[in-house]
Protein backbone atom coordinates (compact mmCIF):
# COMPACT_ATOMS: atom_id res chain seq x y z
CA UNK A 1 0.00 0.00 0.00
CA UNK A 2 2.84 2.44 0.94
CA UNK A 3 5.79 3.70 -1.06
CA UNK A 4 9.03 5.35 0.37
CA UNK A 5 10.15 8.84 0.16
CA UNK A 6 12.38 10.99 0.68
CA UNK A 7 12.07 14.17 3.37
CA UNK A 8 13.75 17.19 4.56
CA UNK A 9 13.84 18.62 7.98
CA UNK A 10 14.41 22.28 8.36
CA UNK A 11 17.92 21.85 8.83
CA UNK A 12 18.27 20.65 5.70
CA UNK A 13 18.78 17.03 6.97
CA UNK A 14 17.60 14.28 4.30
CA UNK A 15 15.74 11.39 5.36
CA UNK A 16 13.24 8.47 4.71
CA UNK A 17 10.13 8.19 5.27
CA UNK A 18 7.11 5.51 4.48
CA UNK A 19 3.80 6.62 2.97
CA UNK A 20 0.59 5.21 3.20
CA UNK A 21 -2.40 6.47 1.58
CA UNK A 22 -5.87 5.81 1.66
CA UNK A 23 -8.06 4.21 -1.22
CA UNK A 24 -10.00 7.12 -1.13
CA UNK A 25 -9.97 11.00 -0.52
CA UNK A 26 -8.17 11.52 2.90
CA UNK A 27 -10.09 11.94 6.02
CA UNK A 28 -7.09 13.65 7.73
CA UNK A 29 -3.48 12.52 8.46
CA UNK A 30 -1.51 10.89 10.87
CA UNK A 31 2.59 10.93 11.49
CA UNK A 32 3.72 7.37 13.57
CA UNK A 33 6.70 8.02 15.52
CA UNK A 34 8.93 5.08 15.94
CA UNK A 35 9.44 2.62 18.33
CA UNK A 36 13.59 2.10 19.41
CA UNK A 37 13.75 -0.58 16.84
CA UNK A 38 13.63 1.84 14.19
CA UNK A 39 10.54 1.73 11.04
CA UNK A 40 10.09 -2.13 11.34
CA UNK A 41 7.68 -4.26 9.68
CA UNK A 42 5.31 -3.86 12.24
CA UNK A 43 5.63 0.22 12.42
CA UNK A 44 4.82 -0.12 7.93
CA UNK A 45 1.97 -2.78 8.63
CA UNK A 46 1.13 0.11 11.17
CA UNK A 47 0.93 2.99 8.65
CA UNK A 48 -1.16 0.52 5.81
CA UNK A 49 -4.09 0.04 9.17
CA UNK A 50 -4.09 3.71 9.24
CA UNK A 51 -4.34 4.37 5.81
CA UNK A 52 -7.73 1.75 5.29
CA UNK A 53 -9.23 4.08 8.09
CA UNK A 54 -8.82 6.70 6.26
CA UNK A 55 -6.13 8.29 7.09
CA UNK A 56 -2.86 9.87 5.02
CA UNK A 57 0.11 8.13 6.92
CA UNK A 58 3.60 8.44 7.36
CA UNK A 59 6.82 7.17 9.15
CA UNK A 60 9.63 9.20 9.46
CA UNK A 61 12.90 7.33 9.71
CA UNK A 62 14.50 8.71 12.68
CA UNK A 63 17.68 6.93 12.54
CA UNK A 64 18.74 7.90 9.24
CA UNK A 65 20.30 10.84 11.18
CA UNK A 66 22.89 8.09 12.98
CA UNK A 67 22.64 5.68 10.33
CA UNK A 68 20.51 5.04 6.76
CA UNK A 69 18.15 2.48 6.68
CA UNK A 70 19.04 1.44 10.42
CA UNK A 71 16.61 -1.16 11.97
CA UNK A 72 17.04 -3.48 14.77
CA UNK A 73 15.59 -7.25 15.23
CA UNK A 74 13.39 -7.70 18.20
CA UNK A 75 16.73 -9.65 20.52
CA UNK A 76 18.29 -8.48 23.90
CA UNK A 77 21.14 -7.37 22.19
CA UNK A 78 19.35 -5.09 19.83
CA UNK A 79 17.24 -4.02 22.73
CA UNK A 80 20.46 -2.94 25.19
CA UNK A 81 21.62 -1.04 22.36
CA UNK A 82 18.63 0.74 20.83
CA UNK A 83 18.03 1.97 24.71
CA UNK A 84 21.12 3.24 24.30
CA UNK A 85 20.49 5.05 21.30
CA UNK A 86 17.39 6.85 21.57
CA UNK A 87 17.94 7.43 25.27
CA UNK A 88 21.07 9.82 24.16
CA UNK A 89 19.09 11.12 20.83
CA UNK A 90 18.85 15.28 20.20
CA UNK A 91 14.98 15.07 20.91
CA UNK A 92 14.93 18.27 19.50
CA UNK A 93 16.12 16.44 15.84
CA UNK A 94 13.81 13.95 15.86
CA UNK A 95 10.69 15.94 16.85
CA UNK A 96 12.00 18.50 13.59
CA UNK A 97 12.23 14.73 11.51
CA UNK A 98 8.48 14.04 12.55
CA UNK A 99 7.65 17.30 11.73
CA UNK A 100 9.06 16.89 8.07
CA UNK A 101 6.54 14.61 7.86
CA UNK A 102 3.59 16.84 9.10
CA UNK A 103 4.61 18.50 6.49
CA UNK A 104 4.54 16.18 3.88
CA UNK A 105 0.78 15.18 4.97
CA UNK A 106 -0.54 18.57 5.65
CA UNK A 107 -2.68 18.23 2.56
CA UNK A 108 -4.54 15.91 4.16
CA UNK A 109 -5.61 18.67 6.70
CA UNK A 110 -5.36 17.99 10.21
CA UNK A 111 -2.29 16.03 11.44
CA UNK A 112 -2.04 13.94 14.76
CA UNK A 113 1.30 12.00 15.79
CA UNK A 114 0.70 9.18 16.93
CA UNK A 115 3.79 6.83 18.75
CA UNK A 116 5.44 3.79 19.78
CA UNK A 117 8.25 3.08 22.94
CA UNK A 118 10.31 5.91 22.05
CA UNK A 119 7.59 7.22 19.66
CA UNK A 120 5.15 7.43 22.72
CA UNK A 121 7.48 9.80 24.57
CA UNK A 122 7.98 11.54 21.38
CA UNK A 123 4.69 12.05 20.61
CA UNK A 124 3.90 13.36 24.24
CA UNK A 125 6.70 15.97 23.31
CA UNK A 126 5.33 16.80 19.84
CA UNK A 127 1.85 17.64 21.62
CA UNK A 128 3.42 20.12 24.09
CA UNK A 129 6.68 21.65 21.98
CA UNK A 130 4.93 21.64 18.11
CA UNK A 131 1.83 21.89 15.96
CA UNK A 132 -0.32 18.61 15.66
CA UNK A 133 -3.83 18.22 15.92
CA UNK A 134 -3.84 15.35 18.43
CA UNK A 135 -1.66 12.34 19.69
CA UNK A 136 -1.86 9.24 20.99
CA UNK A 137 1.00 7.90 22.84
CA UNK A 138 1.71 4.30 23.54
CA UNK A 139 3.88 3.19 26.36
CA UNK A 140 5.78 5.96 26.37
CA UNK A 141 8.64 5.26 28.84
CA UNK A 142 10.24 8.58 29.69
CA UNK A 143 6.53 10.77 29.22
CA UNK A 144 7.23 11.27 33.35
CA UNK A 145 10.54 12.76 32.87
CA UNK A 146 8.74 15.50 31.04
CA UNK A 147 5.83 16.10 32.80
CA UNK A 148 5.42 18.98 34.04
CA UNK A 149 5.19 20.20 29.99
CA UNK A 150 1.92 21.59 28.71
CA UNK A 151 0.30 20.07 25.54
CA UNK A 152 -1.30 22.22 23.14
CA UNK A 153 -3.43 19.38 21.43
CA UNK A 154 -5.71 16.33 23.34
CA UNK A 155 -3.50 13.79 24.04
CA UNK A 156 -4.63 10.21 24.75
CA UNK A 157 -2.23 7.14 26.49
CA UNK A 158 -2.40 3.67 26.39
CA UNK A 159 -0.12 1.76 29.04
CA UNK A 160 -0.10 -2.33 29.51
CA UNK A 161 -1.02 -3.19 33.29
CA UNK A 162 2.33 -5.41 33.71
CA UNK A 163 4.47 -2.53 31.46
CA UNK A 164 7.52 -2.92 33.23
CA UNK A 165 9.43 0.38 31.95
CA UNK A 166 6.03 2.33 32.84
CA UNK A 167 5.64 1.18 36.94
CA UNK A 168 2.47 2.39 38.53
CA UNK A 169 4.38 4.77 40.47
CA UNK A 170 5.85 6.33 36.99
CA UNK A 171 2.27 6.92 35.46
CA UNK A 172 1.50 8.65 39.00
CA UNK A 173 4.20 10.69 38.63
CA UNK A 174 2.68 11.91 35.47
CA UNK A 175 -0.84 11.89 36.34
CA UNK A 176 -0.60 13.65 39.37
CA UNK A 177 0.54 16.31 37.27
CA UNK A 178 -1.41 15.39 34.16
CA UNK A 179 -4.90 14.65 35.90
CA UNK A 180 -6.49 15.63 32.47
CA UNK A 181 -4.54 13.24 29.94
CA UNK A 182 -6.60 10.09 29.53
CA UNK A 183 -4.44 7.02 30.24
CA UNK A 184 -5.78 3.94 29.56
CA UNK A 185 -4.46 0.92 31.62
CA UNK A 186 -4.80 -2.93 29.65
CA UNK A 187 -4.82 -5.30 32.01
CA UNK A 188 -1.94 -8.00 31.39
CA UNK A 189 -0.77 -6.50 28.66
CA UNK A 190 2.96 -5.60 28.46
CA UNK A 191 5.62 -3.09 26.95
CA UNK A 192 5.17 -3.60 23.01
CA UNK A 193 1.13 -5.53 23.46
CA UNK A 194 0.21 -3.80 20.07
CA UNK A 195 2.92 -5.50 17.91
CA UNK A 196 1.27 -8.91 16.43
CA UNK A 197 4.64 -9.58 15.68
CA UNK A 198 6.06 -9.99 18.79
CA UNK A 199 4.84 -13.13 19.69
CA UNK A 200 6.39 -12.53 23.16
CA UNK A 201 4.48 -9.35 23.83
CA UNK A 202 1.48 -9.07 22.01
CA UNK A 203 -1.79 -8.69 23.55
CA UNK A 204 -4.65 -9.13 20.99
CA UNK A 205 -7.37 -8.02 22.90
CA UNK A 206 -5.16 -4.87 24.33
CA UNK A 207 -4.14 -4.44 20.96
CA UNK A 208 -7.93 -4.44 19.13
CA UNK A 209 -9.08 -2.22 22.43
CA UNK A 210 -6.16 0.51 22.13
CA UNK A 211 -7.26 0.90 18.28
CA UNK A 212 -10.55 1.02 18.83
CA UNK A 213 -9.89 4.03 21.11
CA UNK A 214 -7.51 5.62 19.44
CA UNK A 215 -9.48 6.14 16.28
CA UNK A 216 -12.57 7.11 17.69
CA UNK A 217 -10.32 9.53 19.34
CA UNK A 218 -8.61 10.67 15.90
CA UNK A 219 -11.94 10.69 14.20
CA UNK A 220 -13.01 13.21 17.28
CA UNK A 221 -9.92 15.57 16.97
CA UNK A 222 -8.18 14.59 13.86
CA UNK A 223 -10.73 13.94 11.20
CA UNK A 224 -13.15 15.91 8.13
Amino acid sequence: MGTTLQLTARDGHLLDAYLARPAQTPRGAVVIAQEMYGVTSYLLDTCDFYATQGYLTIAPALYDRRQRNLVLEYNQQNHNLAQAIYKNWNFDHALDDLDAGKNCVAEAGAVAILGFCWGGTLAWLAACRRDYTAAVAYYGSMMPDFRSETAHCPVVAHIGSVDNTMPQERIDLFHQVQPTVPIHMYPGAQHGFDNPSRADRFHAEACQLARQRTLEFLAQHAAK
